[in-house]
């Protein structure tokens, strides 16, 4: 295999004759942070949600990342999307972020798991996408928000607390 030059998205775009505008959610988009706790109490049981923070369908995930004690011998769930309440709460896509987050098997400081997922928002693919762009079934953007929710995918039989602290670049 031999040497390659080749361009990201922002570099082609403004490499480009005439040269193509780059949009903020690639370049010089405002960053922003929301947090959510989910109180998990032993006894509570897989299906159990935990409404979070909120993204709007314009913004774009940028940094997902939790801090837990090691909680219990089987908690474990899924990061996703959820209608608002005022918008029915209903499930868009449960694991649209992350996937079988393992809440039980040591503590964690701060680990990144915006990349967990190998589709929807969570997927590498994705990056650069808006939320909208990432749901199945989208063709444009709805004007949304949506309550990213931890669902537990196992039961959990221990107490704790885990902080969930999202980075994203706002669609305003």
């Amino acid at each position: 295999m031999g040497v390659v030059a080749l361009k990201s998205t922002a570099i082609t775009n403004a490499t480009a004759t005439p040269r193509v505008l780059n949009s903020a959610n690639i370049e010089h988009g405002n960053l922003r942070e929301s947090q959510g706790f989910a109180v998990i109490t032993s006894g509570d049981s897989t299906g159990s949600t935990y409404r979070l923070m909120r993204i709007k369908s314009s913004d774009r995930l940028s940094a997902l990342r939790v801090y837990s004690p090691d909680i219990g011998t089987t908690t474990a769930g899924d990061i996703g999307l959820y209608r608002t309440s005022d918008e029915g709460g209903a499930v868009v896509d449960v694991d649209a972020i992350c996937s079988a987050l393992s809440l039980k098997d040591g503590a964690l400081n701060g680990a990144d798991i915006t990349f967990e997922a190998t589709s929807a928002v969570g997927g590498i693919a994705n990056a650069e996408k808006r939320v909208w762009e990432c749901i199945s079934g989208l063709t444009k953007d709805p004007h949304l928000e949506y309550d990213v929710t931890l669902t537990l995918t196992g039961d959990a039989d221990a107490t704790g607390t885990a902080l969930f602290r999202m980075q994203y670049v706002s669609g305003e």
